[in-house]
């Protein structure tokens, strides 16, 4: 497929698309602190709200007819509570810029260790040396932040380090089993909403009651549609159409995003650390990602 093809331009939006989503994700994670809303919550929010929309269209095209149950059972684990309250955890402990770091930062990384451990495919020259000044960028971006932190903040950092592993299972297998976007549906949100929501309800601790309108409506909008629905078909579409190498790479955008908007939203300051860190990753990027759309997995 040539270069310019139409659907690898809608790959390539699509991605860039997605680093928007998560950037902005970020600035609203950091002040889901001051709302008084338990991470508890946000994940209600994220499979109840989801599954409002997502149930009517799973009833109608019923998804799991094409899908084998190992396929139900593995993507909506590594979609489901577990993983999410992991990433909400680590921001109890760290920056919520770290959880861009940790999480999108290192996915090039992880999609190199994949393709040779997994794939047998050994990674180009320039795409080592593009993931080399993506972990170089993300390193400084992290050490940065880290000045401003707790000294707890270490095991926020953990908490997105495991959340990492569980989003790249998500963009490879996304990939290689060619998940439509009803089966992504599916399994991370009316399922994982039919799982989560009864033991939320009964049992885990709430701060809906005593939340501020406007942080709530904020909270429930953005964690409940935009990173669970848009997010999450528009990182399955990608990886189809460019590969979830490419896809990986200009996710490693999103710390960089993330720090501009802080800087422009919150009034957060780029020292000249965290800009020489974002020319870095920028260059990481432009050398990393390929023009040729990657050979189809076997």
């Amino acid at each position: 497929m040539s270069d310019g093809s139409p659907s690898l331009v809608k790959g390539f939006a699509a991605t860039w698309t997605i680093v928007i989503v998560w950037s902005f994700w970020l600035i609203v994670s950091r002040v889901a602190n001051g709302s008084g809303l338990t991470i508890y919550d946000l994940a209600a929010f994220r499979y109840g709200l989801a599954a409002v929309i997502a149930l009517p269209l799973c009833l109608y095209f019923k998804p799991w007819r094409n899908m084998r149950w190992v396929q139900i059972i593995v993507v909506s684990f590594i979609l489901g509570p577990v993983y999410i309250l992991i990433v909400f955890s680590g921001f109890i402990y760290a920056p919520a810029a770290h959880g861009g770091i940790f999480m999108n930062g290192l996915l090039p990384l992880m999609s190199i260790i994949f393709a040779v451990v997994v794939l047998r495919k050994r990674p180009e020259v320039k795409q080592m040396t593009g993931a080399l000044l993506i972990l170089i960028s993300a390193v400084a971006l992290a050490w940065d932040a880290s000045t401003s932190s707790t000294a707890d903040a270490w095991i926020g950092d953990l908490h997105f380090l495991i959340g990492a592993v569980f989003f790249s299972a998500y963009v490879i297998l996304s990939e290689r089993w060619k998940l439509g976007a009803i089966q992504i549906l599916f399994c991370g949100t009316v399922v994982n909403a039919a799982l989560y929501l009864p033991v939320w309800w009964l049992w885990l601790p709430s701060g809906i009651a005593e939340a501020p309108l406007g942080p709530l409506l904020l909270q429930a909008v953005y964690q409940g549609f935009v990173p669970n629905l848009i997010g999450l078909l528009l990182i399955a579409y990608a990886s189809r159409t460019i590969g979830n190498g490419n896809t990986s790479f200009i996710l490693a955008a999103v710390p960089g995003g993330g720090a501009i908007l802080g800087a422009l939203v919150l009034g957060e300051t780029l020292n000249w650390i965290s800009i020489l860190a974002l020319c870095l990753l920028t260059a990481g990027l432009l050398m990393s990602v390929r023009r040729q759309r990657p050979p189809s997995p076997v």
